[in-house]
């Protein structure tokens, strides 16, 4: 311990190696040998804060390194007598110390104390005894002794006085007697069992009761303290007849086992003395003599049947043995001795006492095991089985008690820690004797485990999927996302944040770092986005943070803001160049189709069409569907050739939102009436001069040599297949899968005069397309080759 320090701090003042290793070799022999106690000593009735003793230097250690490992003395016992500075490593006496009233039955006074480091934890043991001071006289029980000495008694008799008490100890006690001068007695000194002294008074010459009835003398008792104090006594000597006879006890030692419980008014023991005298110099009567004034107060003797009874509390603890003289006087001034020594056996009345001297309140949950909690001294004042102790700790709890010295225990962690599962142990430990009755004591340690950051934060879900409705307003709330961590203080502190990906654009979504609220930055559009998700990262307070992640989708729902768009017929299209029916088309006729579509979705986009105005409203219908225009009946000669449809296609959405397309239709009795002009409703264009006149010519040119040519083509035809046998027709004609149109089709290409604008229109075909050479089937005529008629159409007009 501190001698090791103080080798060590010498050697490295020292810059010679070979010095260095001869106080390291001499350090390690000094601690082998045990030398671990320091050894102080202090006079009594010092002042306050008396110093004691310099520590840190002793030590070898700075007086900072005591404040840094917190050190402390601690005293053995209820009472702190010393006092430790951490500032200068002064040891000092809390209190002026009073060797008599510390240590009243002892001749060496010792106290001891330990002196606690920690950082590591250590303990160092040390002692200081408190040296005498001659501060108290000799004081004799008496003032004033009465001896009665029988005239006859011879010379060279001795009695025995009483003894004076000095409560100094060593040569500052009770050394000598002296007797003031006389011619008839002198002083004999003696020592007892325990080494005190006592006086005798010899008689030297013979007394005359007629010369001298009485004599006066004075004793004087002196102690070797310097200077030396004394105390006197004045002994009186009466002289008396003639007694031949003295007191006899039956034992010169009387013997007595006492138990420490014994009540008060217990019969001890009963002495007796025998005089054979008559009258009053037989009568005999009992006195204490040469005993301690603490023997006085626990014992108490009957003057006149010698019965020794309790009279006070005895305790083992205190004092093991207690000797006490007795004197037997009879009537005549004869007395006689002897002596009572009892042993006080000792009895399980002193529970143990458990003393606190370290404690780490609080120790973090990652703390390992095997670490110190707190350090306990158990002591029990019985002896024996009386004084031995065990100590345990009360419940299953991750803590075990290890024994180190001097019943000293420590308190250390057996297991990992928990904070979230316990956060705090109250630990009672129970300190129990091996006596036959065994007595026990408790004391409650509240240890709190400090958080550590070692749990990541947790949501609820592992996917949260919101939904907003598109066209929104900014900065909207839409939910929130939650998760928890099951740390405390800061630890349990989340904060949210979007986890930013490299290479994408910025999202749309904003998430509160305080309480995971999430926001839509901007107006969303359900056309341009329908779903995106982000990463949402929850990230604790603790050092070092923990995070953990989380999936938000967020979902667009559609809200009707786009009308139905018609893509045909084309909405700047003239509703006068529209669809040709035939005259003898019947009920169900497909006329055409009109076709929508809505930019929206689910009802917002599913159409519906109706027809909301018709130059005869009962000749055509609309699909509600399909968008298909068809013949509500067959076509009358009395309808107008012209027919205007306007068709309303609305979606179903809430407000539901719709467009209109309009329809031109041309009633004709065949194809070759294709020629109707579309411009008697279209307003009259000015001549465009010489230019158009000479195209329309030419285009009347191209036509009648064509339809010459077609009408020739088709009669050599059919006047070469006459005698020809030809094969069945099937009654149905099957759809090709070949990609190419299954039915002949008629492609009508009209120009505008006075303008380069053209119009491509698709018909569908009236008849099926047969082949020239193919003959009908049974009971069937056979049809004519696809009209060429459809291919003459109305030119239009500007």
């Amino acid at each position: 311990g501190w001698l090791f320090w103080r080798l060590m701090a010498c050697g490295r003042r020292s810059k010679d190696s070979k010095r260095q290793v001869i106080l390291f070799i001499l350090c390690v022999c000094v601690c082998q040998s045990g030398a671990e106690t320091l050894r102080y000593s202090l006079a009594e009735e010092m002042e306050k804060d008396s110093f004691v003793a310099n520590i840190a230097k002793d030590l070898g250690v700075s007086p900072g390194q005591l404040a840094a490992r917190k050190a402390r003395v601690v005293s053995e016992g209820n009472e702190q007598l010393f006092r430790l500075n951490q500032n200068t490593g002064v040891l000092t006496a809390k209190e002026s110390l009073d060797r008599e009233e510390i240590c009243p039955q002892s001749d060496t006074c010792t106290l001891f104390f330990k002196i606690f480091f920690e950082n590591p934890l250590q303990l160092i043991r040390g002692e200081v005894e408190v040296r005498d001071v001659n501060d108290n006289s000799p004081v004799f029980p008496e003032k004033e002794m009465v001896l009665e000495i029988l005239e006859t008694t011879s010379p060279g008799s001795r009695f025995l006085l009483e003894s004076a008490q000095d409560k100094d100890v060593g040569s500052n006690g009770l050394q000598n007697y002296s007797l003031g001068s006389n011619s008839h007695f002198s002083l004999a000194l003696g020592t007892g069992k325990g080494g005190a002294k006592y006086a005798e008074l010899v008689l030297e010459r013979q007394l005359d009761r007629e010369e001298q009835r009485q004599l006066n003398l004075l004793l004087t008792a002196t102690d070797g303290g310097s200077p030396p104090r004394s105390g006197t006594a004045q002994v009186r000597i009466v002289v008396l007849d003639a007694n031949d006879n003295i007191p006899v006890f039956g034992r010169e030692v009387y013997e007595v086992r006492l138990a420490e419980n014994s009540p008060p008014k217990q019969l001890v023991v009963r002495v007796a003395a025998a005089d054979p005298d008559e009258g009053s110099n037989g009568k005999v009567r009992y006195a204490f003599t040469q005993t301690s004034e603490r023997s006085r107060q626990l014992f108490e003797l009957n003057p006149a049947t010698g019965e020794i009874r309790v009279a006070g509390n005895l305790d083992f603890e205190e004092a093991e043995n207690h000797e006490m003289a007795v004197r037997a006087t009879d009537g005549g001034g004869l007395s006689a001795h002897c002596k009572v020594q009892v042993e006080v056996l000792d009895v399980n009345d002193n529970a143990p006492e458990i003393a606190l001297t370290s404690l780490t309140a609080s120790i973090p949950e990652d703390a390992p095991p095997r670490t110190v909690v707190a350090l306990f001294s158990v002591r029990d004042r019985d002896s024996g089985d009386n004084g031995r102790t065990t100590c345990a700790i009360d419940g299953d709890l991750p803590f075990s008690l290890t024994p180190t010295f001097d019943n000293y225990y420590e308190l250390r962690t057996n297991a990992a820690l928990d904070r979230e599962k316990t956060a705090e142990y109250n630990i009672t430990i129970t300190a129990m004797d091996w006596g036959t009755t065994r007595l026990s004591s408790r004391e409650s340690i509240f240890v709190q485990i400090s958080d550590v950051n070692d749990n990541p934060p947790e949501f609820t879900q592992e996917i949260y999927t919101m939904s907003v409705t598109e066209n929104n307003s900014a900065m909207l709330r839409i939910g929130s996302v939650n998760a928890t961590d099951a740390d405390a203080g800061k630890n349990a502190r989340v904060n949210y944040a979007l986890v930013r990906q490299e290479g994408k654009e910025q999202p749309d979504v904003s998430v509160s770092s305080e309480n995971g609220d999430v926001y839509i930055l901007r107006p969303l559009d359900y056309e341009e986005v329908r779903a995106f998700e982000v990463a949402v990262r929850a990230t604790d307070g603790g050092p070092p943070p923990l995070s953990a992640q989380a999936v938000l989708r967020v979902v667009v729902r559609d809200e009707n803001d786009n009308a139905p768009v018609v893509l045909h017929p084309p909405p700047d299209s003239s509703a006068a160049a529209g669809e040709l029916v035939p005259r003898w088309a019947r009920a169900g006729y497909l006329v055409a189709k009109v076709v929508a579509v809505d930019a929206d979705a689910g009802q917002n986009a599913w159409l519906s069409y109706e027809l909301a105005k018709a130059t005869e409203p009962g000749l055509f219908r609309v699909g509600l569907h399909s968008g298909e225009v068809r013949t509500a009946r067959a076509v009358a000669e009395r309808d107008a050739p012209r027919q205007r449809l306007v068709v309303l296609v609305r979606d179903r959405g809430q407000p539901p939102r719709s467009a209109t397309a309009t329809l031109g239709i041309a009633l004709v009795d065949g194809f070759s009436d294709a020629h109707l002009r579309v411009s008697e409703e279209a307003p009259a264009a000015e001549p465009d001069g010489p230019l158009t006149l000479y195209l329309i010519v030419c285009l009347a040119c191209v036509s009648a040599l064509f339809l010459a040519t077609a009408v020739a083509a088709v009669v050599r035809r059919a006047r070469r297949s006459e005698a020809e046998t030809l094969p069945t027709f099937p009654k149905a004609a099957t759809e090709s899968n070949a990609g190419s149109l299954p039915r002949s089709y008629v492609y009508d290409v009209c120009f505008a005069a006075g303008t380069v604008n053209s119009e491509f229109r698709f018909l569908r075909p009236l008849f099926p397309c047969l082949p020239a050479e193919l003959p009908p089937g049974p009971g069937e005529q056979r049809s004519s080759v696809c009209s060429q008629d459809a291919a003459n159409l109305g030119e239009e007009g500007d």
